[in-house]
This record gives structure tokens, C-alpha cells and sequence, in this order.
């Protein structure tokens, strides 16, 4: 009797771990998965598998042929002639292909509760969840704040160019009806391609802000008294996650980098070379390509860098907190009778420095990074052999967001910022000597 007594809870407690991470229509995914079915992204069963793949082909492929083919308007004016339209549909197609074909493979794969990291919330403490959840219902809002307003020009224009350039159009039957229904087409693409693209960049995002309230909630744990067996084991279950994501979006990244690369070298070879005609109504979706484009591989690059920053403050912290663990223990091995002025002394001291400074760091420092003294008071009890050996493990086990080996840091940023800029550099070299 004792023993069923004894195994009751724990039964209990993995009863509720599996109903957490079981998916059913009126979880908190309810709404994630209502979106994803209107955007035909849904990849549940073969139905909807068959129409996403359907909608994919006409969005991608079909319209944006049809435009570039039949609406391309060779012989309008100067102001409804539309050179660089290929480069534009290159670049949108190219890229939502790219992202299509990453998601729906990842979806199948694994679904979407796996794919977004809720069967493991089960095991995180409750102010992980709240923070995931909520980041999660925040994701569709960063969405539409980047594209919205690049959606609203492309709006504008489009409608501009059918109704002042209404009689040079190539139409189809009836003129408005084919007029209209050709922008209509035309904007369903851009707009499909567009939020496919962005879909990725902000589903990456969000992983790596789980990670972040992870490892907030991880640096908890020099606070209190912990045994270094259990922080090892935390921060392993933090690297394999990230591991984990690492591998699931390292070709994304890398191809989504290069191709983006590309497409803009290219817009720039156009747009400079000596022959181009330049003006505002020939280069506004050009424009608008481009900037849709760098503002999602700058999401993807600031959230890598971001959370294999925070990653690697955690050295710092473990850091400080064996020397503060090691001075208290010093401290300690002193009279009795001097050890406790000479403490609250000095803690009000430092007390003290950090509320006069604290105005004047303003948002530099974190739960991770920062300059704050770690109370070790319960702390001296490990020994210093254990804090030494988990700080040399921090030291030479380096956590991030990694693209094939290539840590994504802020150092990665620079030598791919310089890359970058020798490469503009040659090219307007190379075109604006020809002028």
C-alpha cells in the first residue's frame, strides 16, 4: 500500500505532463492554427497538404509569371514600363519558395505543437510558459507591423498604375473586370509571398525568445542554493535546444542569406549601370522587394546574434558567481566575531554603488549580462574544485544559435557586414566607372 501511496504522484504528475503536451482543437494553439488554415499553411492532413501546395503554385508560380509575361506593358510610357519587374519577381518567388518548402517539410515532420516547442513546456516553470505563450500571440502582431505598411504602398501603386495606365494595359475581355481582377491577383501574391517569407523570420524569432526566458529563468539558479550537477544538467537541456533549432533552420538561414545577397547585388548592377532609365514609378516595387527582404534577414540575424549573446553571458555570470562564492568562503574561515561587521559593511557598500548607478546604465544590463554583486550566502557550501570546473565548462563549451559550425555572434555579423560592404564597394566600382 505504501508503495502504490508513494507511486500515486508521480503517475499523477505524468498524467499531467501528457495532457499538456497532447494537442487538441481548444489549446492554446487554437488561434496559431486557425491562421495557419487561412493562409492555406495548414499541413495537418492530405487535404490540406494538397491545397496548401495548390495555393503555393498559383501564388508563386502562376501570378507572378502571368504579370511578368502578359502585364509586363512593353510599349506604355516611361512611367507604366516595368524593368525591373523580373529581378521583383525573381526575388519574391524565389524567397517564399525557399520559406514554403522549409515550413511545410518542418510542419510534416514534426507538427505543429513539436515544431513550436509546447510539448516541451510541461517541464518549464510557469513564467517560461506565460512569457512563450504570450510571445506567441505577439508573433502574428510583429508580423503585420512588417508588412503591412511595405502592403499599403504596394496597394497604392498598383492601383495608381491600372487606373492611369488603364488604356495601354493589356486586358483580357472586358476592361475593368480584367483590370481589376488582374490587380487583385497580383496583389494576393505579393501579399502571400510576402507573409510566407516573414512567417519563418518571426516563428525564428519566437524560438529564440523561448530560449531567452529560459535562460532568464536558469539564472535564477546562482541566487539560491544549487548543486552544480543541477546547473550543468539545466544549461545541457538550454545547448541541445538550441542545437536543436540550429539544425532545423541552419539551411533556411544560409540559403536565405545567399539568395538575398544575390537578388540585392543584382537590383544594384540594374539600377546603376549606365544605361538605366531611374525614377520613382519603374523602381517602387524594386524598392519594396528589397526592403521586405533585408527587414526579414535582419530579423533572423538580430534574434541568432541576440540569443547567442545572452547564451554566452552566462559565463560571465558563473564567473562572478564563484567569486563571490569564494570570497564569502574566505570570509568565512575569519573570527567569528569579525566576519559580520566587515560584511554588512561591505554589502551596503556595494548596495549602495549600484543604486547610485543604476540611472546611469539605463537598458545595457540584463537578468544575464550585468554588473550587480551575486549574494552568495548560500553558496559557500560547494566546493570551490566543483564552481571551478562548471566555470571552465562555460568557458570552452560556448552556446548559440550555429549555421554548419559558424557560431552566429556578433562577431559573425561583422565579418559578414564586411563582406558585404567589399563586395557593394567592387560592384558600384565597376558600374559607376563606366558612367
Amino acid at each position: 500500500m505504501a508503495d502504490n501511496n508513494e507511486a500515486t504522484p508521480f503517475l499523477n504528475g505524468r498524467k499531467k505532463n501528457f495532457a499538456r503536451s497532447v494537442s487538441h482543437a481548444q489549446d492554446e494553439l487554437q488561434g496559431f492554427r486557425s491562421w495557419l488554415r487561412w493562409m492555406c499553411m495548414d499541413q495537418s492532413n492530405l487535404w490540406t497538404v494538397w491545397l496548401s501546395w495548390l495555393v503555393f503554385v498559383l501564388m508563386v508560380i502562376v501570378v507572378p509569371c502571368f504579370s511578368h509575361f502578359v502585364l509586363s506593358c512593353a510599349d506604355c510610357d516611361t512611367k507604366h514600363t516595368r524593368p525591373y519587374d523580373g529581378v521583383v519577381q525573381l526575388s519574391l518567388s524565389g524567397i517564399a519558395a525557399l520559406s514554403f518548402v522549409c515550413l511545410s517539410g518542418l510542419l510534416r515532420k514534426f507538427g505543429l505543437r513539436r515544431f513550436l516547442f509546447f510539448d516541451k513546456l510541461c517541464h518549464e516553470s510557469e513564467t517560461v510558459r506565460k512569457g512563450y505563450t504570450q510571445q506567441l500571440n505577439s508573433s502574428r502582431t510583429i508580423l503585420f507591423i512588417f508588412v503591412l505598411p511595405c502592403f499599403g504602398v504596394e496597394c497604392a501603386y498598383k492601383i495608381w498604375w491600372y487606373v492611369t495606365g488603364a488604356s495601354q494595359i493589356p486586358v483580357l475581355g472586358n476592361a475593368y473586370v480584367s483590370d481589376v481582377v488582374s490587380c487583385i491577383l497580383e496583389l494576393s501574391s505579393w501579399l502571400y509571398r510576402t507573409v510566407v517569407f516573414f512567417l519563418v523570420c518571426v516563428l525564428f524569432r519566437l524560438f529564440c525568445q523561448l530560449q531567452i526566458l529560459r535562460l532568464q529563468d536558469f539564472s535564477l539558479v546562482f541566487e539560491d542554493e544549487s548543486a552544480v550537477e543541477s546547473v550543468l544538467k539545466e544549461h545541457l537541456k538550454i545547448r541541445r535546444h538550441l542545437r536543436i533549432i540550429s539544425h532545423r533552420y541552419r539551411t533556411f538561414i544560409l540559403w536565405a542569406l545567399i539568395f538575398i545577397t544575390a537578388n540585392l547585388f543584382a537590383s544594384l548592377l540594374m539600377t546603376t549601370r549606365s544605361s538605366a532609365d531611374l525614377n520613382i514609378y519603374q523602381a517602387t516595387e524594386l524598392v519594396l522587394a528589397s526592403i521586405s527582404l533585408l527587414a526579414g534577414i535582419m530579423i533572423l540575424l538580430r534574434s541568432a546574434t541576440r540569443i547567442t549573446h545572452k547564451a554566452q553571458s552566462i559565463t560571465s555570470l558563473a564567473t562572478k558567481w564563484h567569486v563571490c562564492a569564494t570570497i564569502e568562503s574566505l570570509d568565512m574561515a575569519r573570527d567569528e566575531a569579525q566576519m559580520v561587521p566587515v560584511m554588512s559593511t561591505r554589502v551596503i557598500s556595494v548596495a549602495s554603488d549600484e543604486s547610485s548607478d543604476a540611472d546611469d546604465v539605463g537598458d545595457e544590463e540584463d537578468e544575464l549580462d550585468n554588473t550587480r554583486f551575486v549574494p552568495s550566502y548560500a553558496l559557500s557550501t560547494i566546493s570551490f574544485q566543483k564552481r571551478q570546473a562548471l566555470v571552465t565548462y562555460f568557458e570552452n563549451n560556448k552556446a548559440g544559435i550555429t549555421v554548419y559550425g559558424f557560431m552566429l555572434d556578433r562577431v559573425s555579423l561583422h565579418i559578414i557586414f564586411g563582406i558585404e560592404l567589399s563586395l557593394v564597394l567592387w560592384l558600384l566600382g565597376k558600374t559607376i566607372a563606366n558612367l
